[in-house]
């Protein structure tokens, strides 16, 4: 089973920027795809923000937050990253970060929503307020 654990959480102002970190461990298939979610205060169900192919690198991202957002993954330390950009008030939500094993080369454009990642970390709070 993979394990995920997510860091680099906190409060933070409109406008500023954030970067959060999913360090994975236990990974014994070929590929994986790794995504980050959130769940925002009072909504039911996580959104989808972007997904990551560990072995290509290839990504995908919602509409939402295309252009402020970038993922990005460091094979070497099994960590899978979350640059945010332009942060906002909506932004507030918990971050999680998922993982399936998937076939080398799988299209990751495939791979956006919850239903599909067998395997969860906790989450860490991001809050955006001033």
């Amino acid at each position: 089973q993979v394990q995920l654990v997510e860091s680099g959480g906190g409060l933070v102002r409109p406008g500023d920027r954030l970067s959060l970190s999913c360090a994975v461990s236990g990974l014994t298939a070929e590929n994986y795809g790794i995504a980050w979610f959130r769940q925002s205060p009072g909504k039911d169900g996580r959104e989808w923000l972007s997904t990551i192919g560990l072995d290509d690198g290839n990504n995908n991202y919602a509409d939402l937050v295309k252009g402020r957002f970038t993922i990005a993954r460091d094979n070497a330390a099994n960590t899978v990253y979350l640059q945010m950009n332009s942060l906002e008030p909506e932004d507030t939500a918990v971050y999680y970060c998922a993982a399936v094993a998937i076939s080398p080369k799988w299209p990751v454009v495939s791979l956006f929503w919850e239903g599909q990642f067998n395997d969860w970390g906790r989450g860490t709070q991001v809050t955006v307020s001033s």
